[in-house]
């Protein structure tokens, strides 16, 4: 990967994944447009595409914030993690036809700016007069930044640290939809069909990550100094470890991933991929390199490398085996430092 700028390249997966993404939302709006018709004949298509981006883009948010948790309780979801930043770039095209329909309906022919509409036109005491449109606005905002930000391009220049932290604010982004839809066509839509598939919608996300996050309790919880020596920590007992799969703890504020390989060989390696900061103790160990389980990028436990053409690197950490426990240096050496593995008894 390099920090120029380079097209993004599409293999075989990704084009069939897009053409279907493609072809279902077509399909969504095509069939929300035709019930609507046969529903409310007094409501014009104009109207119903308006409602149609905005049903398809919400449930596409939906969809993507549920593939992070989905993907880390069942791999079978990883293809779409692969593919996530298509699917938010997707997202973000409906969200902004849908504002620009909506802009053009409802700002377009006053003496007023359309823009300065959004942020006037909800003014009042009444319910109905909560700036729902400002809060749909700015959650637009944070969708552009985020589409416009996600080639690796922008994922090497601003570090991962950096893209995943302004990548978090879809977050943001989701609780200001909710009260942009919430305040907008719930509270003057009659049916409780869009109400209820909302609520099913929250509830849904929250339990997932709330799933997610009680699994992870105790995985990499912080070891515990080693009383004969202060710059080691006591990580796991050499039994805790099966061969092949890495075991995730947390040595002096650092996520690391030790690793047991090829019989008798023990590693230890910083737990954070480079690329996204994607869980690395949660990887495979394939082709004698630690495996990211969110994009694929491979690590060697013995130096911390990317196999070649690759240049990707991580921290090392120094290891040691002293009475059956695993014992891991309290500070990581440089990314890309070998370290010699320690060879536990047979």
């Amino acid at each position: 990967m390099s920090v120029a700028y380079q097209a993004v390249g599409w293999n075989a997966f990704k084009k069939r994944h897009d053409l279907v993404l493609v072809a279902a939302i077509l399909a969504f709006i095509a069939i929300f447009v035709g019930v609507g018709l046969a529903i409310q004949p007094t409501f014009t298509v104009e109207i119903l595409l308006m409602r149609a981006f905005a049903v398809a883009a919400i449930t596409l948010l939906h969809i993507i914030l549920a593939i992070g948790p989905l993907a880390r309780l069942n791999d079978r979801w990883l293809p779409l993690l692969y593919n996530r930043r298509h699917l938010g770039v997707a997202m973000f095209l409906l969200a902004f036809i849908h504002s620009a329909l909506a802009i053009l309906t409802y700002h377009v022919g006053s003496a007023l700016n359309p823009i300065v509409s959004i942020f006037t036109s909800d003014a009042g005491a009444r319910m109905s007069a909560f700036p729902f449109q400002t809060f749909g606005f700015g959650a637009l905002m944070i969708l552009f930044v985020m589409a416009a930000t996600s080639h690796d391009f922008w994922l090497a220049n601003l570090t991962a640290p950096v893209w995943k932290t302004l990548h978090m604010l879809v977050y943001v982004a989701y609780i200001m939809l909710v009260i942009h839809v919430a305040f907008g066509v719930l509270q003057s839509e009659t049916s409780p069909v869009y109400a209820s598939l909302m609520g099913l919608g929250i509830l849904g996300i929250m339990g997932l990550h709330l799933r997610t996050g009680w699994g992870q309790v105790g995985l990499e919880t912080e070891a515990p100094i080693c009383e004969d020596d202060d710059d080691f920590v006591d990580v796991c007992a050499l039994a805790d470890l099966e061969e092949n799969l890495p075991f995730g703890a947390s040595v002096g504020g650092e996520r690391v991933a030790v690793i047991r390989y090829e019989g008798n060989k023990v590693s230890c390696i910083s737990g954070v991929c480079q690329h996204q900061n994607g869980p690395l103790a949660e990887g495979q160990f394939k082709h004698g390199c630690l495996t990211c389980p969110w994009h694929g990028y491979q690590y060697k436990p013995h130096d911390g490398t990317s196999p070649e053409p690759f240049t990707e690197k991580i921290p090392t950490f120094n290891l040691k085996i002293v009475d059956g426990r695993v014992l891991v240096k309290n500070k990581p050496n440089p990314a890309g430092t070998p370290v010699e593995p320690a060879i536990c008894p047979c």
